[in-house]
């Protein structure tokens, strides 16, 4: 029987055993925000979790807000920690506290294999499900299947990538009496008012929606993450506007024409046929080139958010990449190298073109998942 002595002694830390067993409450029904799992973190390191009882009452008054939550956190308590019940008594062994565990795939399967809840005492069952869109968050995209790839397409579509506002040379009217007097309307308004100005309007410039560009590395080196990542520039594409897609190869391809289709298959479709070099080369300085001189430069990446997608191996020259990224940060808002690389632990830069690129980044981020694609989309909304 492992109790929280057996825990202090293993090589889980308050940490790790926090961020499990508000897992576990999760999946027997309890809603515990991320705040409240850092909170019995803090609490864990304060008390420490030699002591079960310390470790029950961290639990209790960081993790249940609601009286009628007691009785599920206490059985889930005792089943995660596998000691005695909160009060102090020794289950019954002939009756031991079981777990039912049911996958929720979240399709309505009638020839699964789901316990019957009649087979069983309720009181004696605890139902823990997981369901399989957390497991596909997490997971590496080089290691999706077709049918993954399909599920993280619809989930993608739901990122939000909205960069922070720009002001305009557009005035649009306004509360703010600070603001510029907008004569025209104060005038309107005093004819219907007799010619008395009673009311007052003012102007001010008004936001415009920051462009965002995309640029997707499609080389060979790339490709194990480039079809999961061309989803999510086509989800880019397709979700708003302002937004142009390219691909870097051995050569600098647009497709933001083929990506704007709803239908992802017509548009994934497309782009394949658009992008002649893909799973070739890499040449990402003379392709940065292409695109300052033709783009960039003149007015697609000026005050814009730029992203690119891409894990560094370049077979050109390192000093030509480092010269076009320091011409397109200075006409960008922001620059944001997105790596799938960088979460393998002990990660280093050591790739000519990543070594290269580096100082001329404002942002260098993971991109090997959806939680990261996750992460990206707050980065992108950062002002």
């Amino acid at each position: 029987m492992r109790t929280t002595e057996d825990l202090s002694e293993s090589t889980s830390g308050p940490a790790e055993i926090a961020v499990a067993f508000t897992q576990i409450l999760r999946g027997v029904g309890l809603g515990v925000p991320i705040s409240c799992t850092h909170t019995f973190t803090e609490a864990l390191c304060a008390t420490g979790i030699a002591d079960r009882h310390s470790t029950y009452w961290a639990g209790r008054a960081t993790l249940v807000s609601r009286p009628e939550d007691i009785d599920l956190y206490d059985r889930a308590f005792a089943v995660f920690f596998d000691g005695r019940s909160p009060s102090g008594q020794e289950p019954e062994p002939e009756e031991p506290l079981s777990i039912t565990i049911a996958v929720d795939t979240g399709d309505d399967d009638e020839g699964g294999s789901d316990p019957d809840p009649s087979e069983s005492n309720d009181d004696d069952v605890i139902e823990l499900r997981f369901s399989t869109t957390e497991i596909l968050r997490n997971k590496d995209f080089a290691d999706y299947t077709p049918d993954e790839l399909t599920q993280a397409q619809e989930l993608m579509s739901h990122l939000r990538l909205i960069g922070a506002p720009r002001a305009s040379l557009r005035l649009g009217p306004t509360r703010r009496q600070t603001a510029r007097p907008d004569i025209r309307r104060t005038v309107q308004a005093s004819l219907r008012a007799g010619g008395e100005p009673i009311e007052r309007h003012f102007s001010a410039r008004t936001p415009r929606l920051r462009r965002l560009v995309l640029l997707l590395d499609v080389s060979g080196s790339m490709e194990p993450y480039a079809r999961a990542l061309l989803r999510f520039v086509h989800a880019a594409v397709a979700g708003r506007q302002k937004v142009e897609a390219f691909a870097l190869g051995t050569r600098l391809t647009r497709i933001t024409r083929e990506l704007t289709s709803r239908d992802p298959d017509v548009a994934l479709q497309a782009a394949g046929l658009r992008v002649t070099d893909w799973s070739g080369g890499t040449r990402l300085g003379s392709g940065l080139r292409q695109f300052n001189d033709e783009w960039g430069v003149r007015g697609l990446a000026r005050n814009s958010i730029v992203v690119i997608l891409s894990d560094g191996w370049d077979r050109g020259e390192p000093d030509e990449l480092a010269a076009q990224m320091q011409r397109l940060q200075r006409v960008t808002h922001r620059l944001i190298w997105v790596n799938p690389l960088k979460v393998t632990p002990g990660y280093a830069p050591l790739a000519r073109g990543m070594a290269a690129a580096l100082p001329y980044v404002d942002r260098f981020v993971e991109g090997h998942s959806l939680v990261a694609m996750e992460e990206l989309a707050s980065v992108i909304a950062e002002p």
